[in-house]
C-alpha cells in the first residue's frame, strides 16, 4: 500500500505501540504504552508497560523511539489555487508529512485570494481532493489582502481557522481597529504579519554590520516592531485574540512579554532561521532571503530567552516555496521567501535540545502542543502521531525534498533527529526514504 506514494500500512483496529518514548504537556517518559481503539488513543501508561489480555490486540514495538502528537504548523504558504508553479497542496502536504506534521495551517497568499465563501471554497476543494494531512486554512482580514476593506468575517468564520493578511501589514489603524473588534465579537484571531512599508525604503535584508559592509539596503527592525506596538495596544483595547506572525526582533519579543504580563490576548511565533542564524551568517544568496530577514546576533539571542521563558508560543517554519529561477538572483533579486517543513525539527533538536537551550517537552510544546492549543485544533485524544529517531544523523540535501521549493538556508547543515513514521487516519506512514 503506498500512500501519496510513500509506503502505509493499514493499521488494525486495537493496537498497542510498545516502548515509547512519550512526550506531552505532562512532560517526556521512556518506556511507555499506548494504546489505540478505533484511531483514538485508549489509554497511556507511562513508564510502566500495557498487559495484553486481548491476543488479537497488535503490538508494535517502538523501541524508546520518540512519539508525539504530530508536529503542527500554523504558517504554511502552498500557494495553489494560483501559485502552482512554486508549490501543491499534493506537494506541500507531502513536504510537511517527511517533516512529521501530521496538521498546518494555510496562508491565505493565493490567486483567488480567500476572502469570500466562494473564493475560500476553491482552496478546500483543492485541499479535499490533494491534501495528505489536515490543512486548515487562512482567511484574509482584508479584501484581496488590500488593507482598504473588511472581509465578511461572519460568513468565513466556519471555514477558516483565522484571518491574516500575511505578506502584507495592515498598515491603516481604523482598520486595524474594526478588524480586531469584529474578530472579538466572533471570538476568532487576527494573525498578523507586522511591517510599516513607510519604514521599509526599499530594503530587502537586516539593517545591520553585513547590509552595510556589503552594499545591501537594509530593513529597520522598526518596521516589525513599531507594528506591534500599534497592535498590542488594539488587541488590548479590543480584547481580540491576537497572534503575531514569524517575529524576529528583540524589541518584538520585549514589547510581547509586557503585553501577555498585562493580560493582553497575545500569543506569537518565530521561525528556526531566526533561532540558529543571525545576519553574519549570511550569504549573498537567495535562500538567506525570507521577509522578515534575519538579523542581529542580539536578536537572535532575546528570541532564544522568548522561547525558553514562554513568550513565544510557537515555531513556525513560514514553509514559502518559489522556482529555482527566483530564488537564484542573490540577496537582492531573488524573492522573499524559504522552505522548512522537512528540515524544522531536526534544526530545533539539533540547536535547541541537543545543546541543552530547552527541553524536548519544551520543544514538544512550540512545535505540536502550543499551536494545537491557540488555534483550537485539538482533538481529544486522536491517534495522529509522529515517531522521530532521535539518534539519526543526517544532511539537508534540498535535491531529496519532496517539496518544490529548494532554497533552505539549512542546505549542508548536519543534524540530529528525524522523524521515521506517521500514525494518521488509521495508516502508519512509513518516511524512511
Amino acid at each position: 500500500m503506498t500512500y501519496h506514494d510513500l509506503p502505509a500500512e493499514q493499521m488494525p483496529e486495537h493496537y498497542v505501540l510498545h516502548d515509547c518514548l512519550w512526550v506531552d504537556k505532562d512532560g517526556a517518559s521512556e518506556h511507555t504504552d499506548i494504546e489505540i481503539l478505533d484511531s483514538k488513543i485508549l489509554r497511556i501508561e507511562r513508564s510502566g508497560y500495557i498487559k495484553l489480555s486481548d491476543r488479537n490486540v497488535s503490538k508494535y514495538n517502538m523501541d524508546n523511539r520518540l512519539v508525539t502528537y504530530g508536529l503542527c504548523d500554523v504558517h504554511v504558504h502552498l500557494r495553489q489555487p494560483g501559485f502552482e508553479a512554486k508549490e501543491t497542496i499534493y506537494t506541500g502536504t507531502t513536504a510537511a508529512m517527511m517533516g512529521g506534521y501530521t496538521a498546518i495551517c494555510a496562508m491565505p497568499n493565493l490567486n483567488p485570494t480567500p476572502d469570500t465563501v466562494e473564493h475560500i471554497g476553491v482552496e478546500l476543494n483543492h485541499i479535499k481532493e490533494d491534501a495528505a494531512i489536515n490543512v486548515y486554512p487562512y482567511a484574509s482580514i482584508t479584501i484581496d489582502r488590500k488593507g482598504r476593506q473588511l472581509v465578511d468575517m461572519e460568513a468565513l468564520k466556519q471555514y477558516a481557522v483565522a484571518f491574516s493578511d500575511d505578506g502584507s501589514g495592515v498598515q491603516s489603524e481604523e482598520m486595524m481597529r474594526e478588524a480586531m473588534k469584529e474578530a472579538a465579537r466572533l471570538d476568532v484571531i487576527i494573525a498578523a504579519h507586522c511591517e510599516v512599508n513607510d519604514l521599509l525604503k526599499g530594503g530587502y535584508i537586516h539593517d545591520g554590520e553585513y547590509a552595510k559592509a556589503n552594499g545591501h539596503k537594509g530593513i529597520c527592525s522598526e518596521s516589525e516592531w513599531g507594528q506591534i506596538e500599534r497592535d498590542l495596544k488594539l488587541a488590548e483595547e479590543t480584547e481580540c485574540r491576537y497572534h503575531v506572525c514569524h517575529i524576529s526582533t528583540k524589541e518584538s519579543v520585549e514589547l510581547i512579554r509586557r503585553a501577555k504580563a498585562r493580560g493582553v490576548k497575545v500569543t506569537c511565533e518565530t521561525g528556526p532561521h531566526y533561532l540558529v542564524f543571525c545576519d553574519e551568517d549570511l550569504k549573498d544568496e537567495g535562500r538567506f532571503k525570507m521577509n522578515p530577514p534575519i538579523r542581529s546576533r542580539e536578536d537572535r539571542d532575546a528570541l532564544i530567552e522568548g522561547i525558553k521563558d514562554g513568550t513565544i508560543d510557537c515555531i513556525a517554519t513560514d514553509h514559502a516555496p518559489h522556482t529555482a529561477d527566483e530564488k537564484s538572483r542573490g540577496l537582492k533579486g531573488s524573492a522573499m521567501g524559504v522552505v522548512g517543513l522537512e528540515t524544522a525539527f531536526g534544526v530545533c533538536y539539533t540547536h535547541l535540545v541537543k545543546t541543552g537551550i530547552i527541553t524536548l517537552k519544551r520543544l514538544v510544546e512550540l512545535m505540536s502542543l502550543n499551536p494545537r492549543r491557540i488555534f483550537r485544533l485539538e482533538v481529544e485524544g486522536e491517534a495522529n502521531l509522529s515517531v522521530f529517531d532521535l539518534e539519526r544523523e543526517w544532511t539537508v540535501d534540498s535535491n531529496e525534498f519532496r517539496s518544490m521549493g529548494k532554497a533552505t538556508p539549512f542546505e549542508g547543515m548536519e543534524l540530529t533527529g528525524k522523524p521515521t513514521a506517521l500514525l494518521y487516519n488509521g495508516l502508519q506512514v512509513n518516511l524512511r526514504q
